[in-house]
């Protein structure tokens, strides 16, 4: 298996801020004050402390501007005010190389029927201690976030209910102690070589997909919250692991919620150790190969979606290793088109594999496990 690798990067300053005033002047060498709009390329030369004014601390309109914090921080300052906002973008930009700190919404990306960007960047950013980190608040649009730390923020990354949809790109960034790392509200949320630790929950996927390719999940107090239905409506089209580390949380799902609920579920090449729970997914697809399942409470469980008239469920479990799970190994609760082969089940306290009414794909061993080795699949010993 590829190991995922985890990029933790601080943003450490330089490049282009945009100066404006509300009057919307540009600078370019940093005379940047609280409350202007930017728009041409400028970088920031001090730190910014910014009172709440009911106006954002800065404001980007200008297409292709490049705002670079310099290494320097904009931070609200004063009592803690509902409403304040740190940087609000308006047209395709990049806000880089620096830290937004202290406000309710610290990066906004916005439309307003005028100006309707469709792809916004950030990168070596900060963000410590505002409600939400960065926020989508209206149109549809692509944002990424690259080579970042989002530290302590209520939220780290999400959107407004019903206002935006798109696609967010998070690449080399670090999300910890968040109450919720990232929301896939309307929105395609894609995840390369990152790391999520110490949120209380990394990922809610209400109404939009989820990958994850070559990341750490580690020390979570719960995975993904993945409900079908919610506010009446919602799916989870896709939740895909690729070559990504999943241990030591606490649970896969909320006590409340406990069953992922995708469409499609994809788990590949991944490390699945030591987490506090098995997890069970209702799916209707499923594509699960090529992982190692090691000490977590107990292993996979695969049933069907609590639809109306469920499809069958469907797909492939293959070449996996369900080694000393406090449970059974792999488990599927119901009869099933879900071919099942060349899978290893080894020491596990419940069953091997216990899969009945499922397509025998031939290659399955089993040992070792203490209410049985396998049902509805042979397999060898060794």
């Amino acid at each position: 298996m590829r190991r995922a690798r985890g990029l933790v990067a601080v943003a450490v300053g330089m490049a282009t801020l945009l100066a404006g005033s509300p009057a919307a002047r540009a600078d370019g060498e940093g005379g940047v004050q609280c409350g202007d709009t930017i728009t041409t390329s400028t970088r920031l030369t001090h730190d910014l402390a910014c009172p709440d004014t009911g106006a954002p601390a800065l404001r980007v309109v200008g297409t292709g501007v490049v705002l670079d914090l310099g290494g320097h921080t904009v931070r609200h300052t004063g009592l803690e005010t509902p409403g304040s906002e740190g940087i609000v973008v308006l047209a395709d930009s990049t806000v880089r190389n620096g830290t937004i700190r202290g406000f309710e919404l610290g990066y906004v990306l916005d439309s307003d029927g005028l100006h309707n960007p469709e792809h916004v960047w950030l990168s070596r950013l900060t963000f410590i201690g505002n409600r939400v980190a960065v926020h989508h608040r209206n149109g549809n649009a692509t944002l990424t976030l690259t080579d970042s730390l989002l530290l302590g923020n209520d939220v780290g990354l999400g959107s407004e209910q019903d206002a935006s949809s798109g696609t967010f790109e998070v690449r080399s960034t670090h999300f910890a102690g968040h109450r919720l790392a990232l929301s896939a509200n309307f929105h395609s949320v894609d995840v390369v070589r990152s790391t999520f630790s110490r949120n209380e929950t990394v990922v809610w996927c209400p109404y939009g997909s989820i990958a994850f390719t070559s990341s750490w999940i580690v020390q979570n107090t719960v995975v993904g919250r993945l409900p079908l239905g919610e506010f009446g409506y919602g799916s989870c089209a896709v939740a895909s692991f690729v070559d990504t580390v999943i241990a030591r949380n606490g649970s896969f799902a909320p006590t409340g919620q406990p069953a992922w609920e995708p469409f499609d579920f994809v788990l590949r090449d991944s490390w699945v150790a030591d987490n506090g729970s098995g997890l069970l997914v209702r799916a209707r697809t499923v594509d699960v190969q090529d992982n190692t399942w090691w000490g977590n409470g107990t292993g996979l469980t695969l049933a069907d979606l609590p639809e109306y008239v469920p499809p069958a469920l469907t797909g492939t479990v293959s070449d996996n290793r369900f080694l000393r799970n406090r449970g059974d190994g792999l488990r599927v609760m119901v009869p099933s088109t879900l071919t099942v082969f060349r899978n290893v089940a080894i020491d596990n306290t419940g069953w091997g594999i216990h899969a009945p009414g499922v397509i025998d794909g031939g290659g399955n061993v089993a040992r070792g496990n203490d209410a049985g080795n396998c049902v509805g699949v042979v397999c060898a010993s060794r």
